[in-house]
């Protein structure tokens, strides 16, 4: 079994693929108007579905700096400023009037998100959840009307009743649960392939702790309760909207037998260290890719690198 190196940081314990850029959001200018953002801007560039203007040189991308004054209308949101002082701008175009360039493609956070750098990964990760939530948030929940973009991109206003709304973020927690030997139990949901498995997980309910949704979650999908419930990291999962709080959690004795909800999880096994190489090699099992918050609590867990061979995606 691989050990672990290094010590890491208090604000970072394990390296999160999401959420870890440093741009400062700069929340203040979000109640003035377009007027009063630093330029020249930064403008990067969705479609409707959420996928951004990338260039890609072999396993690296980047995103695609827009010019503002030949780029088409669309949906603006102030993302943040950067270390130079200038605004960066998302905006959500049609995708139809944009020219692309050689080598420029339209693609996802999930397929383009690990081979961007961290900054523009964190940056396009929030681009997508404020596209998604302005996609889906078009009319006042209160009276219907359709509401109007506010804030540089930040909330929606209803004209007809004066109320504000602004962009959800669901907690969902997440959890390795490890037995007295130090096994892990990883299941595969009912929309899984064969041989894909990952951390237990669930959105907390209303009323409820995340420490309490981790222990009801898995007392759902696998019938163990767990004893002791520790708090590892966060990371937000723009796919469209929710803060994934990750957790290691602990049971008594020793494998104890899982008993699936055949619902939303249909299979659960026992893993340890020394099997989990063996099985991944010969694909019996797949493991979240880099980019999830379940890959990194797996890493934990394992004391080591996991190779993307291990991955199912």
């Amino acid at each position: 079994m691989p050990s672990s190196t290094g010590s890491p940081s208090a604000i970072d314990p394990i390296p999160l693929a999401l959420g870890q850029g440093s741009l400062d959001r700069r929340a203040d200018l979000r109640t003035g108007s377009w007027a009063g953002v630093p330029g020249p801007w930064r403008l990067i560039a969705v479609d409707p579905a959420a996928e951004a203007l990338v260039r890609r040189d072999g396993s690296v991308a980047t995103l695609v700096e827009v010019d503002p004054s030949t780029a088409p209308a669309g949906l603006d949101v102030l993302l943040g400023v950067g270390h130079d002082g200038r605004a960066v701008v998302g905006r959500v175009v049609d995708p139809s009037g944009v020219a692309l360039a050689e080598g420029v493609a339209w693609a996802g956070l999930r397929s383009v998100g690990l081979r961007l750098p961290a900054e523009e990964r964190t940056l396009l990760a929030e681009l997508v959840a404020l596209a998604s939530w302005h996609r889906t948030h078009t009319h006042c929940p209160r009276c219907g009307t359709p509401t109007e973009v506010a804030g540089l991109g930040w909330w929606r206003t209803c004209p007809a009743d004066g109320s504000d709304h602004y962009p959800r973020t669901d907690p969902a927690v997440i959890a390795v649960l490890v037995d007295a030997a130090g096994n892990a139990l990883l299941a595969r949901q009912a929309v899984w392939p064969e041989g894909a498995f990952s951390a237990l997980a669930g959105f907390v309910e209303p009323g409820e702790s995340a420490e309490r949704a981790v222990v009801r979650e898995i007392a759902e999908e696998v019938g163990l309760t767990p004893t002791a419930v520790r708090y590892v990291a966060s990371q937000p999962w723009p796919f469209p909207g929710s803060l994934m709080l990750g957790f290691e959690a602990s049971v008594e004795g020793v494998r104890p037998t899982p008993e699936v909800d055949g619902i939303e999880i249909v299979e659960a096994r026992w893993l340890s260290p020394g099997e989990l190489p063996g099985l991944a090699e010969a694909r019996e099992v797949r493991l979240p890719g880099r980019l999830s918050i379940a890959h990194q609590l797996v890493r934990r867990w394992y004391g080591g690198e996991i190779p993307d061979a291990w991955c199912r995606w």
